[in-house]
C-alpha cells in the first residue's frame, strides 16, 4: 500500500467531544476529510450542528449531539446516538475539558474536584462506553487531548495542570489495558490560536508567549488536527500509549506568570 493511502479513515466512525469550536472542530473536519463518519458532540446543539452541516456540505457524513460531558447519562446517550446513526463506533477523541488559573487558597476543594471530573472522569467513562463497540468492530482508537501544562512547573495553575497530568498518565495506563485491539494516545498542545485563548490574550501577552516559544509563533488548530489524524489512521498502527507534544518546541511554560 502506498504510504499516502495509510492516512485514511474511510469506513470508520468517530465520536469527538467539544467539537463545536477550536481544536475539537478542527479534528472533526480533518477526520471527515479523511473519510470518517463523524459524531460531533458539544453542549450547545446549534453550535455543533453548524459543524456537522459543514461536514455534510463538503460531502461527508455527520450528526450533531448535544451533550454535557459532565453528565453520565448524557455521555451514555451520545454513544447510543453514534451507534443508532452509523451502526458502529471505532474512534473516540476526548477533547472537551479545560480550566484556567487558580489561587491554591481561594479555589475550593469542590471546584478542584469538579475540574478533575470534567477533564479526567468524563474521558475515562467515554472510553468505558466506547471500548465494547470498538472491540465488536475489531479495532479502536482513542485520542485524549491533554496539555503541555501537565508538565510545566508554574504558579497558579495547580488545578488545570493536575487534571491534565492525570489525563496524560491515564492515557498511558489504559493503552496497556486495551492493546492490541484498541490504541490509546494523547496529544499535548502548547498555546493554540483559538477563540478561548484569544479572549484572554492581549497583544502584550501574545508577544511574550511567542518570544518564549522556540518556533517564535503560536500554534494553529490544524497543527493539532494533523497530529490527531496521524494517530487515528493506519499510518500510526504501531503507536500506542504515547503523548505527542505539539507545542512549538517549548520546554517550559510560555505563559507569563
Amino acid at each position: 500500500m502506498p504510504l499516502i493511502d495509510q492516512f485514511t479513515l474511510c469506513g470508520q466512525v468517530a465520536l469527538i467531544t467539544g467539537a463545536s469550536k477550536g481544536i475539537g472542530k478542527g479534528i472533526a473536519l480533518a477526520y471527515a476529510e479523511a473519510g470518517a463518519k463523524v459524531v460531533c458532540v458539544a453542549r450547545t446543539l446549534g453550535d455543533v450542528e453548524a459543524v456537522a452541516n459543514e461536514i455534510r456540505q463538503a460531502g461527508g457524513e455527520a450528526i450533531a449531539v448535544s451533550c454535557d460531558v459532565n453528565d453520565a447519562g448524557q455521555r451514555e446517550a451520545a454513544v447510543a446516538a453514534a451507534i443508532n446513526a452509523f451502526g458502529k463506533l471505532t474512534h473516540l477523541v476526548n477533547n472537551a475539558g479545560g480550566g484556567g488559573p487558580n489561587h491554591p487558597l481561594k479555589l475550593s476543594w469542590q471546584e478542584f474536584d469538579n475540574s478533575m471530573h470534567f477533564n479526567v472522569t468524563s474521558a475515562y467513562h467515554f472510553i468505558q462506553l466506547c471500548a465494547p463497540h470498538m472491540t465488536e468492530a475489531g479495532q479502536g482508537n482513542v485520542i485524549n487531548i491533554t496539555s503541555g501544562a501537565a508538565r510545566y512547573i508554574q504558579r497558579n495553575f495547580s488545578r488545570y495542570a493536575a487534571a491534565k497530568a492525570a489525563l496524560t498518565h491515564l492515557s498511558c495506563m489504559l493503552a496497556q489495558d486495551f492493546a492490541p485491539t484498541i490504541r490509546i494516545n494523547a496529544i499535548a498542545p502548547g498555546p493554540i490560536k483559538t477563540d478561548a485563548l484569544n479572549g484572554v490574550m492581549s497583544d502584550e501577552i501574545r508577544l511574550i508567549m511567542e518570544g518564549n516559544t522556540p518556533m517564535k509563533c503560536l500554534g494553529d488548530v490544524q497543527d493539532i488536527a494533523a497530529a490527531a489524524l496521524y494517530l487515528a489512521t493506519p499510518a500510526s498502527k504501531w503507536v500506542t500509549g504515547k503523548i505527542i507534544e505539539v507545542d512549538g518546541g517549548a520546554e517550559a511554560s510560555v505563559f507569563p506568570t
